[in-house]
């Protein structure tokens, strides 16, 4: 990357980027599918632009553009130029002020860039004004973000899920163009490739698509409520079983499903790109101690989630709400893992997982040792693991088993001899720790729950 900056950095900044591609395209029409299964003609080129408002840090605002750039790269498109300003707010018209449109009008037509994408949500109508200014697509984070996802859903649930996101997003930003859609809803893009956050629903007629978009939207509604309560039979059967609940969870290509497979031998795809896992999946784990635990990986987050996909995707990270214990995997090789916490802690407060037990586990010991020991000294109580090599993950298992011991109480019980399934059930339910035979019956010391404890009262001794 070349800056046209020098040291002192001006209170705004271009930068340009040559990637060595040609541009084969024009800018062109959303569309394709909402599996976004789309095989591209051609790469498109993308300038990121990146406001600082009041209050904020600058610094803050690059390390979000340098993930918006990964973002856009893992959607297929190449980011040739970098713009940045700071503001006291988002222009209402433009977001970014008169004279800053101008010039990344100017960068845009320099590169022949296909679209700019800025880092924060836009406003339908200034979507419509920085089109008509740029000559070109303007598309905004949450738009790339729903395009990736679109990409990697793969079950049934999270087609759908994925599908009532783009929608949402989509509805308000339907306008009149030629009798049919906006650039939002119709058509393929230039040289026959699908365009970044294009993958949405089909092009008609204006009035008749909003009425259609809300049907859409009603039933896919109706599907995944359906699908939420099959869910809700199967945490109801998994709760009778009483093995404790622990969901992983993470900024997205932290190491989870890397994790999970390491700790569960589950063979979870895992893969070194941004939201490559959309669909929890749930494995056994037995503890050292003889318990059981069900653990879930689940959808990676990221700054700024879209609201729509964390509306959408609430049946997904429910198992987060209704887990025992969260084991928060943090990339302690990564550019930003404070930050990255941060913003995970935020989104499990919004999905009601915000006061579920956590187990910072700090990943990438094999990456940077010094920044990984360095980030879980400074962070109290967390594990240092490298998920890849297995370094540390007996550790994890030992410290995953204390936190949820201190959930349990320590209950002494009088079994029959007779009553061979209650002493199965206690070695089910909880840890046993100590068994002693006697003249009644076998003395049991055990680590229960509550909900056991009480189940197995009448044993009390």
């Amino acid at each position: 990357m070349t800056s046209t900056e020098g040291e002192n950095r001006p209170r705004t900044s271009v930068e340009k980027v040559d990637d060595g591609h040609s541009h084969r395209g024009a800018f062109g029409d959303f569309g394709g599918s909402s599996s976004g299964l789309i095989d591209r003609s051609f790469r498109e080129k993308i300038v990121v632009v990146g406001v600082t408002l009041s209050g904020q840090d600058p610094e803050q605002t690059e390390l979000d553009l340098d993930e918006l750039e990964l973002l856009v790269d893992t959607a297929g498109a190449d980011v040739v130029g970098r713009v940045s300003q700071r503001r006291l707010q988002p222009d209402p018209a433009t977001y970014l002020g008169k004279g800053k449109t101008e010039e990344l009008r100017e960068l845009a037509v320099a590169f022949d860039c296909d679209t700019v994408v800025f880092d924060d949500e836009l406003t339908p109508a200034q979507q419509r004004n920085l089109e008509k200014i740029l000559g070109r697509t303007a598309l905004d984070r949450t738009a790339v973000i729903l395009d990736i996802f679109a990409q990697n859903a793969s079950s049934v649930e999270g087609r759908a899920q994925v599908e009532l996101a783009q929608l949402r997003y989509l509805k308000p930003r339907l306008r009149g163009k030629g009798g049919g859609l906006s650039q939002q809803a119709g058509g393929m893009a230039a040289g026959g490739g699908a365009r970044v956050g294009s993958r949405g629903p089909g092009e008609t007629q204006l009035e008749t698509d909003r009425r259609r978009i809300t049907r859409r939207i009603h039933k896919l509604e109706a599907d995944l409520r359906a699908m939420s309560a099959v869910q809700d039979t199967q945490h109801k059967r998994r709760s009778r079983s009483r093995a404790a609940g622990v969901a992983i969870v993470g900024y997205t290509n932290a190491g989870k499903s890397t994790l999970l497979n390491r700790l569960s031998g589950a063979g979870v795809l895992t893969e070194n790109r941004l939201f490559a896992t959309l669909d929890a999946t749930t494995r056994r784990l037995q503890l050292p101690g003889g318990e059981a635990v069900l653990l879930s990986d689940t959808v990676g987050f990221v700054r700024k989630l879209p609201h729509q996909l964390v509306e959408s995707f609430k049946s997904t990270l429910r198992v987060a709400a209704d887990a025992d214990l969260l084991v928060h995997v943090v990339d302690g090789a990564g550019p930003d893992p404070e930050g990255h916490i941060a913003a995970v802690r935020e989104v499990l407060a919004e999905i009601g997982a915000g006061d579920v037990p956590e187990l910072l586990c700090v990943n990438k010991l094999d990456a940077d040792r010094d920044a990984v020991e360095v980030l879980t000294r400074r962070s109290g109580d967390a594990v240092a693991v490298s998920a890849r090599t297995g370094e540390g993950i007996d550790d994890l298992v030992a410290a995953i088993g204390d936190r949820l011991r201190k959930a349990t109480t320590v209950v002494d019980l009088l079994i029959p001899y007779e009553r061979g399934d209650v002493l199965a059930e206690v070695h089910r339910e909880g840890e046993v720790l100590t068994e002693t035979p006697g003249e009644d019956g076998m003395a049991v010391r055990a680590r229960l729950d509550e909900v056991a404890t009480a189940r197995l009262a009448s044993f009390a001794r």
